[in-house]
C-alpha cells in the first residue's frame, strides 16, 4: 500500500501533524509511506515507522517546488494521498483515495481540524521518533545528575518573544534554594540563527549549570534531551510543540498568537497568556521585521505561578 503524506514546512505545524502519520502507520502495517515536507521539518520524520521515502521540498519561485514534488510522485499509483498543505497536487496524481486538509475554525485547536482529515473522532496526539543514537547523544549532552529546567527563549519573530531578562528572573525563582527545582541545571534550546536572541539567557546562567543546546542538536536529539527535563518553558514556537510531543511538562507563553488554536497539546502541557488579549495584539497590525516584543503584559509572577502549578500537577501524576 503506497501512501503519500504531504505535511508542513514549519516545525510546530509539522509536529502537530505527526499524530496523523503515526495513526496511518499503525492502521496500515503493510504501508509504504512517502513523507513530503520542508527541509526544516524533515528531521522529525527520519525515524518514523513505515516511512520508506522522504521528499524534501525546497521552496522555489513561482511555486515550482510543487512541480518538483509532482514530478517525484507522478510515476507512482497511490492508494492514499493525505495532503495537509491543501494544494491541488492530490488531484494531479493517480490515487484511489484522497484526504485533504481544510481550514480550521479559529476557536478550536488545530489538532481537531487535522483529525477531521482522516475522519477521526479522537485526535491522535503528536509523536516524536528517535533512535538509540539520538538518545545516546542526549545523554552525553545532558547527563543525569539532578533536575533540568529547559527553556525556549526564541521564536520565529520577535513579537512572540518574552524578554530575555524575564527568563533570567524566572530561572532564579525556579531554581533557587527554596524553589521547585533547587540548583537545577538549565538547558537552553533554539536554532543556530536564533543564538543572538538566546545569548542574554545563556550569559546569565552559571557555566557549571548551563547546558547550551542552541543550534547544536538536530530535532530528534533535542526531543530526546527534552524528555530528560523536569520542565520546559518557552515562547509559542516549534520547539514548544516539540517539547510537548516529547512528553516534557510544557508551559507555552502566548500573546500575539491564538492559544486556543496553537497551545501545546497533551495532559502535561499548559499555557499562560498576556493580560492584553490576542485581539489587541493582532500580528497583522505590526511589521514583523521591526516590531519589538508584544509580550510585555505577561509578568514573571504569572509565569512562575503557572510553572509551579504545572510542575506540581505533573509530579503528582508521576
Amino acid at each position: 500500500m503506497n501512501i503519500l503524506f504531504v505535511t508542513a514546512t514549519r516545525i510546530g505545524d509539522a509536529v502537530l501533524t505527526s499524530g496523523l502519520l503515526a495513526h496511518l502507520a499503525e492502521s496500515y502495517p503493510e504501508a509504504r509511506i512517502t513523507v513530503a515536507c520542508g527541509p526544516t521539518a524533515a528531521p522529525l520524520f527520519a525515524a518514523a515507522p513505515r516511512v520508506v521515502r522522504h521528499i524534501v521540498l525546497v521552496k522555489r519561485r513561482a511555486s515550482l517546488h510543487w512541480f518538483d514534488l509532482w514530478r517525484a510522485c507522478v510515476t507512482t499509483r497511490w492508494d492514499l494521498i493525505v495532503d495537509l498543505r491543501s494544494t491541488a497536487l492530490a488531484y494531479l496524481l493517480v490515487a484511489r483515495r484522497r484526504r485533504i486538509y481544510r481550514r480550521d475554525r479559529a476557536d478550536e485547536h488545530r489538532i481537531y481540524g487535522l483529525a477531521r482529515v482522516l475522519g477521526l473522532a479522537t485526535p491522535p496526539a503528536p509523536r516524536v521518533w528517535t533512535t538509540p543514537r539520538h538518545e545516546a547523544e542526549a545523554i552525553r549532552l545532558a547527563p543525569s545528575g539532578g533536575p533540568m529546567l529547559a527553556l525556549g527563549p526564541t521564536a520565529n519573530w520577535r513579537g512572540k518573544t518574552w524578554r530575555a531578562e524575564n527568563f533570567v528572573a524566572l530561572i532564579e525563582r525556579l531554581t533557587g534554594p527554596d524553589a521547585i527545582l533547587p540548583g537545577a541545571r538549565v538547558a537552553v534550546f533554539g536554532a543556530a540563527r536564533q543564538r543572538p536572541m538566546a545569548q542574554p539567557v545563556l550569559d546569565a546562567v552559571p557555566a557549571g549549570r548551563l547546558i547550551d543546546l542552541v543550534g547544536r542538536v538536530d530535532l530528534p536529539t533535542a526531543a530526546a534531551a527534552l524528555r530528560r527535563c523536569a520542565l520546559f518553558i518557552g515562547n509559542d514556537s516549534g520547539l514548544m510543540h516539540l517539547a510537548a510531543a516529547a512528553g516534557a511538562p510544557t508551559l507555552g507563553l502566548f500573546g500575539p498568537s491564538r492559544a486556543e488554536h496553537y497551545a501545546p497539546w497533551g495532559s502535561r502541557a499548559a499555557v499562560v497568556q498576556t493580560e492584553v488579549p490576542y485581539e489587541d495584539l493582532y500580528p497583522r497590525r505590526h511589521d514583523r521585521r521591526t516590531v519589538d516584543t508584544l509580550m510585555e503584559s505577561l509578568s514573571v509572577d504569572a509565569v512562575e505561578q503557572a510553572a509551579v502549578e504545572l510542575w506540581r500537577r505533573c509530579a503528582g501524576a508521576g
